[in-house]
């Protein structure tokens, strides 16, 4: 199969940055009236006061000791922003936009950078979803750069005499690895929209990777948490394991293999990993998964060839879009069902009077919302290429209206809800039997990005499970995913049709949400989260917190959160946990489990006189990292 258009010639050396700074083009019903005023809540606080610990418009841009840069929640400035997990990935997304770099430069820069700092969330290995505003044409763009299965695979990928085969099976073997995506979105996205070269964006990571990064203790938990199949693989503990050892905190890793693959990306474009040496490296270490002697685990082989690898192509597509009190929330369209519930979901808290309401009442109102956008969800979303996806029908008015009346205020539904049928709504009716929500893993990592034209990126990737397949391929400095475990091993509901069964080439479904609210064709808000499914609920708690509820953005990306996914439980954080909202909650019939936390969400808010606000979290994984080129000063 030939190459994608925008590999590189095999003779083909870097591009030079491109002249222009902004960015260059693309080569390629009615609402129903509600009870409060539309969009009040969001467009005051375009005007309003920083929160707490943003009035210095970014102090944290300083360095600490070693010279590594200072996290620091919230920044406010001009001539662009980034907001990531990573202190040291925000600052590598900083430099490329004071080079002339625009949005999209700045995302790919603070991704390679995240591979190295965060390498158990993203990577080369891994794959991700990419929404990017256009100021120019004031259009949002997406592209899929989800992993797919291999040719080879069928329906039966993940079973074993007609049985799941065991997750813990699975996930740590090459059986559960997808072709990346992640290489080939880094190259769409700058072709399409960027300024710069790959070799330019990916020079602050690689430069990171060859000095090292200081480890802090979310990374030495997360070693610990992996250690034991860790040291299942020899090139894993020696990349993770320094001498045979967790890394401590203060301490510094580097990573020399990542460099030097970082380096061939950079020289060859892609087709060094779809085409080249690294994707052979790749395969081999997939179909034959090379392990410590004397190891008891069994590490299945997976079945992904050359051909794979060559055959891969992200999908360019248009956004899930929905109108919501007078704003255009755009997502991402299936693969992901991340656009198609956080959408509908909307579609069904429009017809409330969110902001009026007590917390007890949102809460009941937001639970249930989320618990049926998940029942839909199961059933209707899969990969649209292979399966018959009714996307439009998910995002109309008509359908949520025909959900939302399930909702009674009295008392809370019960779980696992039926879905509806979106291709003929029809009242409080359901449209099959139901089924619990499938498992999916949570540890991903998401990023914004915008710059001094007005172009702005929010963009999640992921290798699924903390530490992906726990498999490093020897020499090249990444982890593999565990992608192919986010495909329903047999149908969730047996005898009904399950969207999400593996298949050949097939893109397993995703709640990747990477999220952007505009107004009038300019942005508003763009925001994201990791997490596995608990995705699709943090990134509309934080929506509906900061446009109906009025809270500044990085108030309600850190207020408490609880997540419904059509199960018997809704997860909450502590600060739900223990107040009184909960009591009142479960009076309505409402059932929690604990959950340390949920997500770990960024977001960049559009401010007047061409201010840009990023905002991280400050406590949930550590904290995050806001940045903007220039601090404001007020």
């Amino acid at each position: 199969m030939s190459p994608s258009p925008d590999v590189p010639r095999p003779d083909a050396t870097p591009a030079e940055d491109r002249s222009s700074g902004a960015a260059r083009p693309r080569r390629r019903g009615k609402r129903r009236a509600v009870a409060v005023t539309t969009a009040v809540a969001v467009l005051a606080t375009l005007g309003a006061a920083a929160p707490r610990g943003a009035q210095d418009g970014g102090q944290g841009q300083g360095r600490g000791g070693g010279g590594h840069p200072v996290k620091e929640p919230v920044a406010t400035g001009y001539g662009g922003a980034v907001a990531s997990v990573d202190a040291d990935a925000s600052a590598a997304g900083i430099e490329v936009l004071k080079r002339g770099g625009n949005a999209a430069d700045a995302a790919v820069a603070t991704a390679a950078a995240l591979g190295v700092t965060e390498p158990y969330s993203a990577g080369v290995g891994g794959g991700g979803y990419f929404v990017y505003y256009d100021a120019k044409s004031r259009k949002v763009h997406t592209i899929d750069g989800r992993e797919t299965a291999p040719a080879s695979a069928d329906k039966n990928l993940l079973t074993e005499d007609g049985k799941a085969i065991p997750f813990a099976e699975t996930v740590t073997s090459g059986l559960g690895v997808g072709t990346p995506g992640t290489p080939a979105t880094w190259e769409k996205a700058l072709s399409d929209y960027g300024n710069k070269s790959l070799g330019k964006v990916l020079a602050p990571a690689t430069r990171l990777a060859r000095d090292g990064f200081t480890v802090d203790r979310t990374f030495r938990q997360q070693t610990a948490d992996n250690e034991k199949r860790f040291r299942d693989f020899p090139a894993t503990a020696d990349l993770f394991l320094p001498d045979g050892e967790l890394p401590e905190v203060g301490s510094k890793l580097k990573n020399p293999d990542l460099a030097r693959t970082y380096g061939e990306l950079a020289h060859k474009g892609t087709k060094a990993l779809y085409q080249g040496e690294l994707g052979r490296d790749l395969v081999d270490t997939v179909r034959e998964p090379p392990v410590a002697p004397g190891t008891e685990r069994k590490v299945r082989p997976g079945d992904m060839t050359a051909k794979d690898l060559r055959g891969y192509t992200t999908r360019a597509q248009k956004p899930t879009r929905t109108g919501y009190r007078g704003l255009d929330i755009y997502g991402m369209a299936p693969s992901s069902s991340g656009g198609t519930s956080v959408a509908e979901a909307l579609n069904i808290l429009e017809r409330s009077d969110l902001r009026g309401m007590s917390e007890k009442e949102y809460l009941h109102r937001y639970i249930e919302a989320s618990r049926i956008a998940f029942a839909d969800r199961g059933r209707w979303v899969g990969d649209p290429s292979q399966e018959s996806v009714p996307t439009r029908e998910l995002l109309s008015q008509r359908f949520a209206d025909a959900r939302e009346c399930l909702i009674d205020d009295s008392k809370a539904l019960t779980s696992p809800l039926a879905p509806g049928d979106p291709r003929d709504p029809a009242d409080c009716e359901s449209g099959g039997k139901a089924a619990p929500t499938t498992y999916e893993g949570e540890n991903t990592t998401h990023l914004t990005a915008s710059d001094k034209w007005g172009n702005v990126v929010a963009y999640t990737l992921t290798l699924e499970q903390t530490g992906g397949s726990g498999i490093t391929v020897p020499g090249r400095g990444f982890l593999l995913n565990n992608e192919l475990t986010d495909f329903s091993p047999v149908p969730a509901s047996p005898g009904v049709h399950d969207p999400n069964l593996p298949g050949p080439g097939k893109r397993p479904r995703s709640s990747i949400s990477p999220t952007l609210v505009l107004k009038d064709g300019k942005p508003v808000v763009a925001l994201g989260s990791p997490g596995g499914a608990t995705i699709i609920t943090t990134v509309l708690q934080t929506l509906t917190n900061h446009l109906d509820r009025g809270m500044p953005l990085a108030d309600a990306l850190a207020a408490p959160r609880a997540s419904q996914r059509n199960a018997a439980q809704t997860e909450a954080e502590p600060g739900l946990m223990d107040s009184a909202t909960r009591a009142q909650l479960e009076k309505l019939g409402h059932s929690f489990k604990k959950s340390t936390e949920i997500g770990a969400a960024t977001g960049i808010q559009r401010l007047p006189g061409g201010r840009w606000r990023a905002v991280a979290e400050p406590e949930r994984r550590g904290g995050g990292s806001a940045m903007v080129v220039r601090p404001a000063r007020d």
